[in-house]
């Protein structure tokens, strides 16, 4: 049995004898769940026999794939900022979670997986579609609990909620036997858990190490703000956005924090990393005092970490004590939620403007402009880019959209040139680099933002991994703009065996099937678009249409991501060609 420390009120106002499967449901609707990604077994069926008495109040979507249903949940947490809940039965059911589970863990996104199980006299015997779902799912997830008593459900629901969404966030699994699923107990009983001893998901504020980063500010010459994640997942954009400008320092992004403000801000000088824009790489191994709000020092960051701002004094914000000099030595840890932290840092920090020190980030644009963006976004020969896709795409949603990528090229594309004015409007599979994320990613997203235009936008590597999920959006009559950049290529793979590997191309030609007759076949509209003259108005097309449409644009085949930080070098060592 679980153990609690506190008691909250009570999951259920009456006391009523009723089924493990219905105090689950009963319990997620008082967690505020409106929308369930999932997929029935036989392990599960008790409590989707308790869903059906409660199908008018919450919204389940049949997924066609359990890794497609838990990258929906995903992608309907960072659209929503709740948290996604995903239903999966015993064995292979909860083993295709894994994928998702490890990719929402290393981009702490907040899911409750709920997972059947054979009956708990039987497990260790092998049953059928028995898996030891506790020990697969242990490296990959914040938390997980087996339940075999339905007693056990009302709290450990509650707590699953409220670790999957406080602290630093993640994914949590509770895997329910199925006994614990049919067992009739007096609900009511047993109160949820708000607090879990030894877990602190807000580390305590340090005002002295405050006062410590505000001095090294207020004294530096060339500062520079580095921001991930953090900002979104703490809801921080106004806090964020007021300490940029009262300090007046540059600040570029990782992806996982692209649209925390603007992308014409003046002071968003762009994106950082291996595909990241030149000034910002280059001038991370210039600067005097480099300022790192919610983001990890990830590899594809920092490039070579011996040669990797050694000059600079690092103040790192970060709400995970663990990621405090994990990476990079902070001179200054500042540990915190940044919601909390930012405005105690802006009150101590002078107002100020870096003119010459922000030209200089400038420069480094323009002539990434001449020497690469130019060329990518406004080719006026040859065949299309995909950055020209994403850049027409830009004008004709005028940055309002939600841009769900998937992985390769495709995702570098859309990360580096799509235009974001709101924040969660960048969704993408970051720390693991999931292929096949975008599409049902999407989906999820589009019911967890339903008042605004959501578009996938995948290769014809990455979209081949989940294309099941066009029944998911046939089914639920889902509103999703899927584009596929097709360059006949795995062509993230290929880019780096051209330039490494002598253009040993090896297994990367990848055949398409016809993307709109299968489009068709879903009863999903669609257009094949190979022509530059007629690359707008096909996009006009898609955008108007109402209900989900596919796009195929077929790109240049041989086309490179630039600039780019080659593996083993310092990031200002970042190539233009």
């Amino acid at each position: 049995m679980l153990t609690q420390e506190k008691q909250a009120p009570e999951l259920l106002e009456e006391k009523k004898t009723i089924s493990g499967g219905e105090a689950l449901i009963r319990g997620l609707l008082k967690e505020g769940v409106d929308t369930i990604f999932g997929y029935p077994g036989g392990a599960i069926m008790p409590i989707y026999d308790s869903l059906y008495d409660y199908r008018d109040q919450v919204n389940h979507v049949l997924v066609r794939h359990e890794q497609g249903g838990i990258h929906a949940g995903q992608g309907y947490a960072r659209a929503s900022g709740k948290v996604g809940v995903v239903f999966a039965t015993s064995g292979p059911g909860a083993t295709n979670l894994i994928t998702g589970l490890a990719d929402a863990l290393i981009d702490s996104t907040p899911l409750v997986c709920i997972t059947g199980q054979v009956f708990a006299h039987l497990l260790g015997t092998d049953a059928f579609q028995e898996a030891d779902v506790i020990s697969i799912s242990a490296p990959v997830t914040k938390w997980n609990y087996q339940v075999t008593d339905a007693s056990e459900i009302p709290e450990a629901l509650a707590k699953a909620f409220y670790i999957a969404k406080s602290g630093r966030p993640g994914p949590v699994l509770l895997d329910i036997t199925k006994n614990a699923q049919l067992q009739q107990f007096t609900c009511g009983e047993h109160t949820p858990c708000y607090h879990v001893r030894s877990y602190r998901p807000k580390p305590i504020v340090r005002k002295e190490y405050i006062q410590q980063a505000a001095e090294l500010i207020n004294q530096a010459k060339k500062p520079f703000i580095l921001w991930g994640q953090g900002i979104v997942l703490g809801s921080a954009e106004q806090e964020f956005k007021a300490f940029i400008e009262k300090s007046g320092i540059p600040a570029a992004w990782t992806i996982m924090g692209a649209g925390a403000i603007p992308s014409d801000h003046p002071l968003n000088v762009g994106m950082l990393g291996m595909h990241g824009n030149y000034g910002p790489n280059v001038l991370t191994n210039e600067c005097d005092v480099l300022i790192a709000i919610g983001m990890r020092f990830d590899d594809r960051v920092t490039g070579r970490l011996d040669k990797y701002a050694k000059q600079a004094k690092v103040i790192h914000l970060d709400i995970d004590p663990s990621e405090i000099d994990k990476n990079v030595k902070a001179t200054v840890p500042v540990w915190g939620d940044c919601k909390e932290t930012l405005p105690l840092l802006t009150e101590l920090v002078e107002a100020k403007n870096h003119p010459e020190w922000l030209q200089k980030f400038n420069d480094y644009a323009a002539e990434e402009v001449a020497q690469v963006i130019q060329d990518e976004l406004h080719p006026t020969s040859g065949e299309m880019t995909m950055g020209e896709v994403m850049q027409q795409l830009n004008e004709l949603t005028n940055g309002d959209a939600i841009i769900v990528s998937d992985v390769g090229q495709n995702q570098m594309v859309a990360c580096r040139y799509a235009k974001l004015n709101h924040t969660r409007s960048n969704i993408t599979s970051g720390g693991l680099g999931t292929m096949g994320f975008a599409l049902p990613a999407a989906i999820g997203a589009k019911f967890g933002a339903p008042d605004r235009t959501v578009v996938a936008f995948a290769g014809d590597g990455g979209i081949q991994m989940t294309i099941q999920e066009l029944g998911t959006i046939m089914q639920s009559g889902v509103d999703v703009k899927i584009i596929i950049v097709n360059n006949q290529f795995l062509g993230m793979v290929r880019q780096w065996q051209q330039l490494f590997h002598e253009r040993r191309y090896s297994f990367v030609d990848i055949i398409s099937p016809d993307y709109i007759k299968v489009a068709e076949g879903y009863g999903i509209a669609g257009k094949k678009v190979s022509e530059r003259e007629n690359l707008r108005s096909a996009l006009q097309e898609m955008l108007a249409h109402k209900g989900s449409y596919l796009l195929e644009v077929m790109v240049t085949k041989e086309n490179n991501v630039f600039p780019m930080v080659p593996q083993g070098c310092s990031v200002s060592e970042i190539r233009l060609k």
